[in-house]
């Protein structure tokens, strides 16, 4: 239901053609225009357009909260979904069926009894296609912060960090928890939207708090590469356009540019420069499809100051250059 994966194919460079390239003054960056994000609303008017019986259940309070049956909602996807952003965390669980989406550069399928968690600001995609059944609901970390008591430390929000592996799967009893829990939480939206916040609040820490015990059972352990290796994803995913080299990364996390590249490849098998190379045109992917900026201003925008570079670095990942996927998207629309 995907396009293809994002090609990792870039020729290594010298590190001062690269810093030639890259490095830009800061009010170049603030000068362009953010990304677009999609609300609710707007989302369901650009993909789902035959959708109009659902929209009354994502009226209102569907902004910090909603809540549906994956199979109301799939069958009104028609066009695929180009690289989007949208504006909060979403959950998928599903009961029967498969579903396919990628996130960043990885394409997941996930299969009964498993989660996956696209967290905000995350790149995510997916065309139709996919026959399913079972929850799909998306929250904002402000409703879950909403929660009286000290919830800033608990585990749901650790696993709602960029960096943490979305697909989660779960034992067949805690699947059946979270399902009910997930059939509850529906009932409760479909008769009173979210007039009752601390109840869904409490429903849907308490699936957090599951996903989490499993999440850290089934992921890497936590030791000083992979920690680092985190921080420096969360690092890319916040400062992609005003941080271009691999040394201002390594100063920013304190540590030097040659532990930094170890760390990285001991943990994700690539390079910190493959993965300030993939953000690069993942996000330029996003500002293709949702503006109307010239390619020469797209490069600006996601740190690369040469157009000429940019569009090879493109091409090189992506197999088309950036006037080409655009075309495409513009077809296919």
């Amino acid at each position: 239901m995907f396009g293809a994966l994002v090609r990792l194919s870039l020729q290594s460079l010298s590190a001062i053609s690269i810093s030639r390239r890259l490095l830009l003054p800061r009010l170049t960056f603030l000068a362009l225009s953010a990304i677009p994000t999609y609300r609710v609303d707007e989302y369901l008017l650009r993909f789902m357009p035959e959708s109009q019986e659902l929209r009354p259940q994502l009226a209102l309070n569907a902004e910090p909260f909603f809540i549906m049956a994956v199979e109301q909602m799939y069958p009104y996807f028609t066009q695929g979904v180009p690289p989007v952003r949208a504006t909060g965390h979403s959950c998928l669980f599903l009961t029967s069926g498969t579903a396919r989406m990628r996130i960043g550069p990885e394409l997941y399928t996930l299969h009964p009894g498993e989660v996956l968690l696209v967290r905000t600001g995350q790149v995510h995609s997916f065309e139709p296609g996919d026959v399913n059944t079972g929850f799909i609901c998306r929250f904002t970390t402000d409703f879950l912060v909403g929660a009286p008591g000290p919830t800033q430390g608990l585990a749901p929000f650790a696993l709602l960090q960029v960096w943490g592996n979305p697909l989660v799967r779960l034992p067949p009893q805690t699947a059946k928890f979270v399902e009910n829990d997930l059939h509850r939480l529906l009932v409760e939206y479909q008769a009173h939207r979210v007039q009752h916040p601390e109840l869904v609040r409490a429903y849907l820490l308490a699936i957090l708090q599951e996903l989490s015990l499993h999440a850290v059972e089934t992921g890497e352990p936590l030791t000083a590469a992979v920690s680092l290796t985190n921080r420096f994803k969360q690092l890319v995913a916040e400062s992609l356009r005003t941080v271009v080299r691999i040394s201002d990364y390594a100063a920013l996390l304190h540590v030097t540019p040659n532990y930094l590249t170890k760390c990285v490849r001991l943990v994700t098998g690539k390079s910190p420069v493959k993965w300030l190379e993939e953000s690069r045109v993942l996000e330029a992917k996003v500002l293709l499809f949702q503006s109307e900026l010239s390619i020469s201003d797209i490069a600006l925008h996601v740190g690369v100051a040469d157009a000429s570079y940019f569009s090879r670095l493109f091409k090189q990942h992506v197999g088309v250059t950036p006037q080409a996927f655009r075309g495409l998207l513009s077809r296919q629309g």
